[in-house]
């Protein structure tokens, strides 16, 4: 974690605009003394700012829920912190603002519901498909370690576990297995088609959301 603002430590960053403070309270502030700690306090508000979203990952690694989290952040429910994060951490997929990167999330998440709904509406077909990749023979070292591992997800009890392992075994079946591999293809892009149509839904809908709300996302 960087501790430091203009060169300054944080600790001796706030001793600077504490102290040119207590001279201007005297009457002693100078406009260049102002300026710098303006200066500097600007950049140690950049710090700490950063800082907030490193600390809650870190918080979150270490398995602390989110309405534990909530009256740290100074908000009053676990949505508000989640929220809150982020809208502050840094994007790994482009969003340009806080907004964005919530919209974001929420959009994955009913992507993901969505995509789950349909997998169990779909179980049958799903475990028939993944008992045949499961029982492929003759492949090399590393193609069998994907089916391997679609094997594993058969035997746990929520068949959304499934597509993923699944789409993995695609590029190692397509050579020797074309319609097995074709199988998984088609079902992979049913679920991609179902994530899909979640997000525009959830697209068509904002805004009149954001309209009774005043609140986007």
């Amino acid at each position: 974690m960087n501790d430091s603002a203009g060169g300054y430590t944080a600790a001796e960053a706030l001793a600077l605009v504490q102290g040119v403070l207590a001279r201007t309270h005297m009457g002693a502030g100078s406009p260049g003394d102002l300026v710098a700690a303006l200066t500097v306090l600007r950049e140690l508000r950049e710090e700490l700012a950063g800082w907030e979203p490193e600390l809650i990952t870190a918080a979150r690694e270490q398995k602390v829920s989110w309405a534990a989290l909530a009256p740290a952040l100074g908000v009053t429910s676990r949505q508000a912190a989640e929220r809150r994060y982020l809208r502050l951490r840094p994007s790994d997929t482009g969003e340009q603002t806080g907004e964005e990167r919530v919209r974001a999330q929420r959009d994955k998440r009913a992507g993901d519901r969505a995509v789950a709904t349909w997998a169990r509406d779909n179980a049958a077909v799903l475990r028939q498909l993944a008992g045949q990749v499961s029982s492929v023979q003759g492949l090399s070292r590393r193609a069998q370690r994907h089916v391997d591992l679609v094997g594993q997800a058969l035997a746990e009890d929520d068949p959304a576990r499934l597509l993923p392992p699944l789409a993995d075994t695609h590029t190692h079946l397509k050579a020797t297995h074309a319609s097995l591999a074709a199988q998984v293809r088609s079902l992979t892009d049913q679920a991609t088609q179902i994530r899909h149509t979640s997000d525009m839904t959830r697209s068509d809908s904002a805004p009149a959301a954001e309209q009774r709300t005043g609140n986007p996302g």
